[in-house]
């Protein structure tokens, strides 16, 4: 089975071009493009009417709904600090949630994140634990009582080249050990986005695409959308397994 996950626009904003979704209804027309693409879950960074990530309840509500009355996949959403640097204020803030996503991504490496994540589960919303390569996220990770209880672990090779994507990938996994029995779903950022999904598609685990991660296809060429992203990382992907 291929697994691809869609990163519907991360932390890139206007100037980015006009094919990343900024708005809840751009958004979810994108998502659902992508779900026909092959993808099998959402990720997304909801929006200020002025593009900037935030995790307030009202724009979180917004953004959920708009995508559920286009896609029947789990959608989840970012809870990274850059949208609130104060990790009491983001924890206010995602308890005042009154929408809830199916499940938020809490990078490990961040102050406050083992705080937030216990309140999210305990809320009913699953975690995806982000570990990002290059920082302690991992060791911290493995030191945590909630590692067994995260929904999976995000791993994500933070290093943009291609020359050193898969040895950075394998490094990080390596790092990660057992991760307390949990699955994993491995990506890249930009450069590494493609030679570590194809590593995933080796490897057998799931792994994500979108705009958020890269803004070219495997050849180099512009991307259009995030469902053509889609559609090539599931050709990719396939044809890694295929080649076991």
């Amino acid at each position: 089975m291929v697994s691809v996950q869609v990163c519907l626009n991360g932390t890139r904003e206007a100037a980015d071009g006009a094919r990343v979704p900024l708005t809840p209804e751009a958004m979810a027309e994108a998502a659902a493009r992508a779900v026909a693409a092959g993808a099998v879950d959402v990720h997304v960074h909801p929006k200020t009417p002025c593009g900037h990530d935030s995790v307030s309840p009202r724009v979180v509500a917004a953004t959920l709904e708009a995508i559920r009355r286009r896609v029947p996949v789990p959608v989840g959403v970012t809870t990274g600090a850059w949208a609130e640097p104060d990790p009491a204020a983001r924890l206010e803030r995602v308890r005042g949630w009154t929408v809830l996503p199916d499940h938020a991504s809490v990078n490990w490496h961040e102050p406050g994140a083992e705080e937030l994540a216990a309140a999210l589960i305990g809320a009913g919303v699953a975690v995806e634990a982000g570990i990002w390569s290059g920082t302690d996220g991992a060791a911290r990770f493995a030191r945590s009582p909630l590692g067994p209880k995260v929904l999976r672990v995000l791993a994500e090779v933070t290093d943009p080249s291609p020359q050193t994507a898969e040895d950075g990938a394998r490094e990080l996994l390596a790092g990660l050990g057992t991760a307390h029995g949990r699955p994993v779903l491995l990506h890249g950022t930009d450069g590494s986005a493609w030679p570590v999904l194809r590593l995933a598609g080796r490897l057998g685990l799931a792994t994500r695409v979108g705009l958020e991660d890269t803004l070219v296809l495997p050849d180099g060429q512009p991307a259009p959308s995030n469902a053509r992203l889609v559609a090539e990382a599931v050709r990719a992907y396939a044809g890694e397994r295929d080649s076991w």
